[in-house]
């Protein structure tokens, strides 16, 4: 976070970028110390999204950062569908069973160990005598927990905390696995287009760099899509196209046949 002085003395800034499984298709800049925790930053991510695009039923897909009961259960009131990972062996009641007698277990990728109807208890803080404690009180709103293990040979399991009672557990599981795009994506901003070094020490700042980088991104995710190739390999030939396409605008402009130069 920017602003922030840690133990070295170096300040960060945090940025988050919402994804749409081809195009990322927002992002939030943050400088409040109070968006470390994920907690704070992706339902403020997740609700600006919704007042952008608010005609269409999409649903959120997120990691382990968002744990907080409050939050999720306000999802629901506020009727914005969320799928995310939640941490193993969460304190909760089981409400009902989704799996019946004969129902098939193998979803593709991963076998289905159980799909519940539950509800979750969340910490109350009490002040006493000067000092905080937490109180666990369970929440009303339902929610539907599908825990999935993978067919690798560490057979890890997945808890997937979600309000959507409508799609089935392998859709579920599927959804969550998408997700993966993201992290893809990440690491192709951050390693190919350096998005990891900042050249501004500002909010305003940061933001042109972030928009100009996601600009390019989404030119070359367009390309990469279009001609079913790698991200390195559509990042090298979208550029020597694009240098080449300027040179020949460059030739024009001064009276010349790009003819010339393309010739071989």
């Amino acid at each position: 976070m920017e602003g922030i002085d840690n133990k070295s003395g170096k300040k960060a800034v945090k940025y988050s970028i919402a994804f749409d499984g081809v195009l990322p298709c927002h992002s939030t800049v943050f400088t409040s110390p109070d968006y470390v925790n994920e907690d704070n930053a992706l339902p403020q991510v997740v609700r600006e999204h919704v007042k952008k695009d608010p005609g269409h039923q999409n649903i959120y897909v997120m990691d382990r950062g968002l744990q907080s009961t409050r939050t999720i259960a306000a999802f629901s009131k506020e009727k914005i569908t969320f799928l995310c990972r939640a941490k193993e062996n969460r304190k909760l009641v089981e409400l009902d069973s989704f799996i019946t007698e004969g129902m098939k277990l193998d979803l593709g990728e991963s076998l289905l160990v159980s799909d519940r109807k539950v509800q979750l208890y969340t910490g109350i803080p009490i002040n006493k005598n000067g000092k905080k404690y937490y109180s666990e009180e369970l929440v009303d709103t339902p929610f539907r927990l599908v825990i999935v293990k993978s067919k690798g040979e560490d057979q890890k399991e997945y808890w997937l905390l979600t309000n959507d009672f409508q799609s089935s557990a392998a859709e579920i599981s599927q959804a969550y696995r998408r997700r993966w795009d993201i992290e893809v994506f990440f690491r192709f901003i951050k390693q190919e287009l350096n998005a990891s070094n900042l050249i501004s020490l500002n909010k305003n700042g940061i933001q042109v760099m972030l928009y100009m980088t996601l600009i390019v991104a989404m030119l070359v995710l367009i390309y990469k899509k279009a001609n079913n190739i790698g991200y390195k390999t559509a990042k090298r030939r979208f550029a020597l196209e694009v240098r080449d396409l300027a040179i020949a605008m460059i030739v024009v402009q001064c009276g010349g046949d790009p003819g010339l130069f393309f010739k071989t």
